[in-house]
């Protein structure tokens, strides 16, 4: 059997988590708060000892929750969000029923994609109908490219290094326009009919053809009835139009405005062809066909009749490891942590390879200016140095962790210093079932495709599954995207 080679000139590194200053496992905050907390019984301690009693248990027990670690997140951390998700339960917030909300809210999506609106514009640069998610709350304007990406397996290694270096320059040109916010990509695997391979075969296949090249497919056709797939990728970019010297003031200069920066983007030589700019009825369809998978199919007249709070979910109810939504049950992975070795190009293959179930792969970011990747880098080498210092001073050494973690800030700061880009970046993965009864189904085939990542750490995105699955589609949500 033949297996993928990557050559080490195509493997990637450099990924690094945001880590502040802290007393050992501790977090900044968490240090401050517990230094507070002592000085606080301190202070309690000299006008009435026997209270010791009760406060210093009550603050070691807080300062431990914040050292221990639950799921890459301090245990503190983790055991309040399920503490505020369970009080919003009971208070039915994480449940959604369209019909019972008055007028207006009907009309809005829900979640955060409540304050966004799709507005159908005319693009003058290639005279099409585009469709521009607004967000009536920033001003933010989010339009999304649809996209088809060839295949780079086969590719010569320079073709693939090429590709790379075009998407440096892709993330250059966001790092110096003050109006781009950020943006994401995004690759949905929708699995086909078994009988969809099967009858293309039949269609295609010679009866004048060798036998042994007839049998070899018929052989691939019964023992792969799954692996036909439907593949929609697509690009959405997030703009602030106001984010000018002369900002427009009407709506219409600004749908322009961010048409023009987002045309200023050119992705020719990434590995992917622009297909056109979505429509409104494309986003209609990404987004309703995603809460209603039985609609995947439905014509084009279906998604152009709909509103846009039509769009959303009619029920929804947003659970602390799933969503379950008109005619399916999702469960969404964020990223936890990337590999500290260099990794190959193709890492991500065994998450894009379709399955029985459909999956949506983002990758959100934003690309940080010069002059901010310049200040996060330099702040992070002296967080790195004070955290082993302060462990030396401890132990006698700093931890070899410490010691590795130190070098790599070092690195990212000297090539950002040489022209590399800072990004903010996170990965989250959703897949759908059709049924509670398929999802554990589901969720076992997702941890397989994480697990062949071989190195990639992700968890389920406790208590905001319908975030992260809204996150993943093209409405103008993107949770780096500062106000």
């Amino acid at each position: 059997m033949t297996t993928h080679e990557v050559p080490e000139s195509l493997r990637v590194e450099g990924f690094r988590v945001r880590r502040s200053f802290g007393f050992g496992p501790l977090s900044k905050g968490a240090t401050i708060g517990g230094a507070l907390a002592v000085a606080v019984d301190g202070i309690i301690a000299t006008a009435s000892p026997a209270t010791l009693l009760v406060t210093l248990p009550a603050t070691a027990a807080v300062v431990g929750l914040a050292a221990a670690r639950r799921h890459g997140m301090s245990a503190l951390t983790y055991y309040w969000a399920k503490f505020a998700w369970r009080r919003a339960a009971r208070s039915d917030t994480t449940a959604y029923r369209q019909m019972f909300l008055p007028h207006p809210y009907a009309l809005d999506l829900p979640g955060v994609g409540a304050s966004s609106a799709l507005i159908e514009a005319h693009d003058p640069t290639t005279g099409q109908r585009v469709g521009v998610v607004h967000d009536r709350v920033t001003g933010y304007m989010t339009i999304t490219t649809l996209l088809a990406p060839g295949g780079s397996l086969m590719a010569p290694t320079s073709a693939v290094r090429g590709t790379i270096r075009t998407w440096g320059q892709v993330l250059d040109a966001m790092s110096t326009d003050e109006q781009v916010k950020g943006a994401s990509v995004t690759i949905q695997i929708t699995p086909g009919a078994g009988e969809a391979l099967s009858d293309d075969v039949k269609a295609r296949k010679r009866a004048d053809a060798p036998q042994l090249a007839r049998d070899t497919i018929d052989e691939l056709v019964r023992t792969t009835p799954h692996a036909t797939a439907s593949v929609a990728p697509w690009m959405s970019v997030t703009v602030d139009p106001n984010a000018t010297v002369n900002p427009p003031r009407e709506l219409g200069e600004k749908v322009a405005e961010s048409l023009r920066v987002v045309d200023g983007l050119d992705l020719s030589g990434t590995g992917t062809d622009v297909f056109r700019r979505a429509t409104a009825t494309d986003v209609r369809r990404l987004v309703r066909s995603a809460y209603d998978p039985d609609s995947f199919n439905a014509r084009e007249e279906h998604f152009g009749q709909l509103q846009w709070g039509e769009c959303g979910p009619v029920a929804a109810d947003d659970g602390w490891e799933e969503f379950a939504h008109d005619g399916g049950v999702s469960v969404s992975w964020v990223l936890r942590e990337m590999p500290r070795r260099p990794i190959p190009y193709s890492v991500l293959l065994p998450l894009l390879s379709p399955g029985r179930y459909q999956r949506r792969v983002t990758l959100a970011y934003r690309v940080l200016s010069p002059h901010e990747g310049e200040a996060v880098l330099e702040r992070e080498i002296s967080n790195a140095a004070q955290r082993a210092d302060a462990t030396a001073q401890v132990k006698g050494r700093a931890k070899w962790s410490q010691k590795a973690d130190f070098a790599r800030a070092e690195k990212a700061a000297a090539q950002a210093a040489s022209g590399a880009q800072v990004v903010d970046w996170t990965l989250m993965v959703t897949t759908t079932a059709r049924s509670t009864a398929d999802l554990p189904a589901a969720r076992q085939e997702l941890e397989r495709a994480v697990k062949a990542t071989k190195g990639i750490r992700m968890r389920p995105a406790y208590g905001a599954q319908g975030a992260v699955f809204a996150a993943g589609l093209p409405l103008g949500y993107n949770p780096l995207v500062k106000d």
